[in-house]
């Protein structure tokens, strides 16, 4: 019985920020944290799990004290290639998605999941990512370019979802 194929995931950079940095005094924050660490943990082995080249660049900015265990993470996934065509897409997003030019990195996130085909974009960067009306509009410029758009969500939304799927 040939083995099913596991659902890609595009882990952006906040979700291994979460997953190894030290436990925030902040009550959301900490509760993202711990919700991803229980995604991390729990369902990680239900998907197949990509980053970026971009991705290792925003970690190793990070909190150097975290910084192994990033990379340890990250070590894990598989690395999507950039390219022009990934490059261009994200230029196309920046002129049309509503989000400033200062967020051109997370267009070019967005692109690479999308370019690569990925099922879904895991992020907790709510402000320019995982917005509804960021989602919807993406959704509307890839259908018009012929492209099918990742499932854009937080650990917290993925986190059951592998127990519903028959």
């Amino acid at each position: 019985m040939p083995q099913e194929e596991k659902p890609s995931v595009y882990v952006e950079t906040t979700v291994v920020s979460y997953l190894t940095a030290r436990g925030s005094r902040d009550l959301l924050l900490a509760a993202h944290q711990q919700v991803t660490l229980e995604w991390f943990r729990d369902q990680r082995e239900n998907y197949a799990l990509f980053v970026s080249d971009l991705v290792y660049m925003e970690a190793e900015k990070g909190n150097s004290d975290a910084l192994t265990r990033r990379l340890e993470i990250l070590d894990t996934c598989a690395v999507l290639a950039e390219s022009k065509e990934v490059r261009e897409l994200a230029g196309v997003y920046v002129q049309k998605l509503p989000f400033p030019s200062k967020a051109a990195v997370d267009a070019l996130h967005m692109a690479l999941a999308t370019w690569h085909g990925m099922e879904y974009l895991l992020t907790w960067n709510c402000r320019h990512i995982a917005n509804a009306s960021i989602r919807r509009r993406l959704e509307e410029v890839n259908s018009q370019l012929g492209l099918p758009s990742p499932t854009i969500c937080t650990p917290e939304e993925l986190l059951y979802g592998s127990e519903y799927v028959d």
